[in-house]
């Protein structure tokens, strides 16, 4: 299922990352792992944010998924299934021959 992760950063703990230098190999280990159709980084609600939109198989994905966020940075963390317009267009054709 296609997905869309949100992660808004705690900024002392990304500070720390940064400055440690554990930051970059975080996202990468993220990135990698995901290997996200799109990723974005910009600043929300005062933090470091990103989004990826990955492909999830399985809910059990979800805590290795997650977890460096957690772990490595304090994030907040939402995933929300999500649609391209392709995939919208076919719920709506599902519709009308409903």
């Amino acid at each position: 299922m296609r997905t869309l992760l949100r992660a808004r950063l705690d900024t002392p703990a990304a500070n720390e990352a940064i400055r440690n230098g554990t930051m970059a190999d975080t996202m990468r280990g993220v990135l990698d792992r995901l290997r996200p159709e799109a990723a974005y980084f910009t600043c929300m609600d005062g933090g470091r944010t990103c989004f990826l939109v990955f492909e999830m198989r399985e809910p059990a994905e979800m805590p290795a998924l997650v977890e460096q966020f957690f772990l490595g940075m304090e994030a907040e963390v939402e995933l929300h299934p999500v649609m391209n317009a392709d995939d919208l267009w076919e719920g709506l054709g599902a519709l009308s021959q409903a």
